[in-house]
């Protein structure tokens, strides 16, 4: 299964990327092959300032060896060997009126001393954070994500999506990251369903991405924006920023694990703004957003 999920990843990292550049239209993405000491490596891939993005990342990456500390305390084992394996993606648009996505898929295999497998899981999602909020734009990111699990099994949504809207919740500020999507973790072999029958749905979700977020960018990159609608993404890239740096998990994992740096913070944007004690105009588009971001919606 490591292998078959790597071969995935792989060509689905050639698939984003390759659209990517096509819808951009400028800029390429550069590619930095690394190693982990302790075992494994990736395959990481940004682009930056182009003419639809102004800084995006899809990484793919494979790392093996002891578990660390963290997951010897979280899985209440003294000792033990992993690995791990996913595609991680960040876009940040340059114009504010086409949203931010997030997206990753991962699966994960720890074993005993004897090297048999202990547990096995997928994990993963993908979620949309607009600066300005079209309804049909949500609508039409859930819908795909809807459709993917539906083929599935028809509880996979609304239960992917509840568990999205609490994960990427800032709450510190008491406010969603954006407007939601999926996200999914500890898939693992059950009764009914096989480790074949997950990488089956996981695989599913990450074919849909392009259809769910290309269509948005293409219908809005070329609108006109302003000093203040760039503004206003800033100020907005900056809760972005804190729910990575204070609540991710897989940014705090990396993090404490002695992850690659430069491959944890590429999710960040490249320019962000902090005002203090900034609200918007009441009655604005802006305002509009934050209303929508204190309640997740059923956008289906």
């Amino acid at each position: 299964m490591k292998d078959q999920f790597y071969k995935y990843i792989e060509n689905l990292q050639d698939q984003i990327t390759s659209k990517i550049e096509e819808v951009d239209g400028l800029a390429k993405f550069e590619e930095d092959i690394w190693e982990r000491e302790e075992g494994g490596g990736g395959r990481t891939r940004v682009i930056e300032n182009g003419a639809v993005f102004e800084k995006g990342g899809v990484n793919i990456s494979a790392v093996h060896g002891e578990l660390p500390e963290v997951l010897r305390n979280q899985f209440k084992v003294k000792e033990g060997k992993f690995f791990a394996c996913g595609l991680s993606l960040v876009l940040h648009p340059i114009n504010p009126f086409v949203p931010t996505v997030h997206a990753n898929w991962r699966y994960f295999e720890m074993y005993d001393e004897a090297g048999n497998i202990v547990t096995q899981w997928f994990g993963g999602g993908q979620d949309l954070t607009p600066y300005y909020l079209f309804d049909e734009d949500a609508i039409h990111f859930h819908t795909v994500c809807k459709n993917a699990c539906d083929e599935h099994d028809l509880s996979f949504y609304p239960k992917f999506k509840k568990t999205c809207d609490e994960y990427f919740w800032n709450s510190h500020r008491n406010e969603a990251r954006g407007i939601g999507g999926l996200f999914f973790d500890y898939l693992k072999e059950t009764d009914k369903l096989s480790i074949a029958d997950r990488y089956n749905f996981v695989t599913e979700v990450g074919n849909s991405f392009l259809e769910s977020y290309v269509p948005i960018v293409e219908k809005r990159k070329e609108i006109d924006f302003t000093k203040a609608h760039k503004d206003w993404q800033e100020v907005r890239r900056g809760r972005y920023v804190e729910f990575n740096l204070v609540h991710d998990r897989g940014t705090l994992f990396g993090l404490r694990t002695n992850g690659r740096i430069e491959s944890i913070l590429m999710s960040l944007p490249p320019i962000v703004q902090w005002k203090y004690n900034h609200h918007p105009e009441e009655n604005s588009e802006e305002e509009r957003l934050l209303q929508v971001l204190a309640r997740p919606k059923d956008w289906i």
